[in-house]
């Protein structure tokens, strides 16, 4: 089941730990014939068996811990396996770092390069300090034994909010854009908005843009070019420097679907099937101390040694034929029921489904089934994405047929991306519409649906 579970990096992970870990299990095509061959070999044509001899096997190299290799235990060891094998990155510096070689240029006191530094060491990954001043004076005293006015910390936080990028060591969203649009080339357009910023920043948020109007005394189209230099500037100034230092998580699909001449087709990605076989080496050894008659304590634990690493072997091969079928038969299940969608791509086609349904087709376990939609994804061509997205709760609609909230979640999203924006549609609007439509939910849950499907009130996707 954990096998079940992983998704294919994991899984790649977990083969090769076992790979390394245990000496009898190999993967690679199998050259010659199968352990139970090989058994067979052995006890039904004796007389053609040449026997091994097991004097000339070292026991105690099967009896320690093979991870270690002779070499490493002599003095000065050193092997062509030691040479350290690294993968080349991209060097940078942190974006605290980055602020610091900035105020390098700036010729500061000893006591002010201080207080800089700690301001700067106050900077979140967002671009923020996020800490009152009267706090920050305080941890100066405690911390660096600097004892200053808070005056004097504003003046040095001056400075630091000079520093790249603009908007930098910002105390709030409205000083942080102030800070930028104070950087720009002064038009009417910047000036309005760092009026709007500066006297009537609540306004602004709730987009009241008839109070702006009328408190401004601007007309409609001045007050839409000041929102559009707005709109242009970085809420998150930290957030694009800090972000280009992150590794990119890629995401490896473990199921493809395509359209062949007008039929699905699902494929396992082959790094999900690896071929693994038992060691032929290990199974004639374990052959061999079978043959023999004369075993000393040290051979019989020897037996008892490789036989456990064969029999985990066995066991992780068929684990992971089980892990392949499962994932198969549970994808082709949900493909089968979701036929209508993948042909075409349109999510109002999706059916509501639950874990149940492909558990019950399948005759699984409803945990099996999840396991599987949990941690999985399918490249579509539609999209890469997360199986358990196929899955949703049914409603029913006016002509009393199961629907998916999916479906209905799209309708809602289609109906707000055509709405006039000067006048969005309120929820209560939205929900007439939906019923309209064939589809009567509750104003609450257009509210719940929208706020899932990350869209603003009305009020906030007013635009003018």
């Amino acid at each position: 089941m954990k096998l079940i579970q992983l998704p294919t990096q994991a899984f790649e992970q977990r083969l090769k730990q076992e790979l390394e870990e245990n000496p009898a299990l190999e993967s690679g095509k199998e050259e010659t014939n199968t352990l139970e061959d090989d058994f067979d070999d052995v006890y039904e044509n004796d007389e053609d068996t040449e026997t091994i001899n097991t004097e000339d096997i070292n026991i105690d190299d099967y009896l320690s811990d093979d991870e270690v290799p002779d070499y490493r235990t002599r003095t000065q060891n050193y092997s062509s396996d030691d040479e350290e094998k690294s993968v080349p990155y991209a060097a940078g510096i942190s974006f605290n770092q980055y602020l610091i070689n900035q105020l390098n240029t700036v010729y500061l006191s000893d006591t002010e390069w201080a207080i800089a530094e700690f301001l700067v060491g106050s900077v979140d990954e967002s671009g923020y300090i996020r800490r009152p001043v009267a706090d920050i004076m305080d941890d100066l005293a405690f911390t660096q034994n600097i004892y200053v006015e808070e005056s004097a910390i504003e003046k040095i936080l001056k400075i630091v909010q000079e520093l790249d990028p603009a908007g930098v060591a910002a105390r709030s969203l409205d000083e942080c854009l102030l800070i930028q649009l104070k950087r720009k080339e002064p038009t009417p357009s910047i000036e309005l908005a760092i009026t709007i910023l500066e006297k009537s920043f609540d306004h602004f948020t709730k987009k009241h843009y008839n109070k702006l109007i009328q408190k401004h005394d601007v007309s409609e189209q001045q007050l839409k070019e000041a929102i559009s230099e707005i709109e242009k500037l970085n809420p998150k100034p930290g957030g694009s420097y800090s972000g280009s230092n992150k590794i990119v998580e890629h995401i490896v699909p473990d199921f493809s679907i395509r359209i062949v001449e007008g039929e699905l087709e699902l494929s396992l990605n082959s790094r999900n099937a690896p071929e693994l076989h038992v060691s032929k080496e290990y199974s004639n050894m374990l052959a061999g101390y079978k043959i023999a008659k004369d075993r000393s304590k040290s051979q019989k634990d020897a037996v008892q040694f490789i036989k456990q690493k064969l029999d985990a072997a066995k066991w992780f091969i068929d684990a992971i034929k089980q892990r392949q079928q499962t994932l198969y038969i549970t994808m082709s299940a949900i493909m089968e029921y979701q036929k209508e969608y993948f042909l075409t791509g349109d999510e109002r086609k999706l059916r509501p489904m639950i874990l149940k349904d492909i558990a019950d087709a399948i005759n699984m376990d409803v945990s099996t089934v999840s396991r599987v939609a949990n941690s999985k994804y399918v490249d579509t061509p539609y999209g890469t994405k997360l199986i358990k997205e196929y899955f949703s709760e049914s409603m029913k609609n006016v002509q009393g047929e199961d629907v998916s909230t999916k479906e209905i979640k799209k309708i809602l999203e289609t109906v707000i991306g055509e709405e006039t924006k000067r006048k969005p549609l309120t929820d209560d609007k939205l929900a007439g519409i939906l019923k309209e439509k064939g589809y009567p939910i509750a104003r609450r849950t257009v509210a719940k649906y929208r706020e899932q499907l990350g869209i603003p009130v009305a009020r906030l996707r007013k635009e003018i």
